[in-house]
């Protein structure tokens, strides 16, 4: 198994990584060594370069510092402004990085434009039982501090009918993969509402720490 190269981790893991500190609880540090860890397994899979894969995989969600709906888009202007990263890459690799982080959103509704893209937006998912429900009540519950229970249920409900149901907005690039399974079995809770309840109940009460059902 390949590995990014020892000193551009180490320039990422001291400048780059901590600036997640600052995002919201779904965003922070767990999540992005979790798109790295899945980014570099699907780049050994794919024969794709380590250390770009590697490099987009950490800046990727850099654009949060700004406004949330851009953040693909600014992330990727953070990267390609990166003057450091000419150690490593070639002005053609870091417009590829560049389209890479633009490209890895859930909602975007074109396919990204190289396999750099592909794998970033694949790993971005983390698509298991746990993430997806977690990560949503994780964001109700900083972002929506006013919401009873019932609101975030709401709340809940929706993003999962929005991105996650069959009719939902999220696009897999990597048929076969383990998100794709995953997805699977998590469109089957959400086609059936009082299992998603349950879920929501679950996550909620540990995230919260409150067992009301207001």
């Amino acid at each position: 198994m390949q590995n990014p190269s020892l000193d551009l981790m180490e320039f990422i893991e001291r400048n780059i990584l901590p600036r997640y500190s600052a995002f919201d609880k779904a965003h922070q540090m767990q999540h992005v060594t979790q798109v790295i860890r899945s980014s570099i397994k699907l780049a050994n899979q794919l024969g794709a370069d380590m250390d770009m894969v590697y490099t987009i995989a950490a800046y990727h969600d850099l654009g949060l510092e700004g406004p949330r709906a851009i953040h693909h888009i600014t992330s990727g202007k953070i990267l390609a402004a990166d003057a450091r990263l000419k150690k490593w890459f070639s002005p053609q690799q870091i417009k590829l990085m560049k389209e890479a982080v633009e490209d890895h959103r859930a909602s975007a509704s074109h396919a990204p434009r190289s396999i750099f893209g592909r794998i970033v937006a694949e790993a971005d998912r983390e698509i298991s039982e746990d993430s997806v429900f977690r990560r949503t009540v994780q964001f109700g519950l900083e972002h929506y501090p006013g919401m009873n229970v019932e609101e975030h249920w709401k709340r809940f409900k929706a993003h999962m009918d929005e991105k996650y149901s069959s009719k939902g907005y999220i696009h897999l690039w990597i048929p076969g993969s383990e998100n794709e399974k995953n997805l699977s079995e998590i469109r089957k809770i959400i086609e059936v509402p009082a299992l998603l309840r349950e879920k929501f109940d679950k996550y909620f009460e540990e995230e919260s720490g409150s067992k009301d059902k207001v």
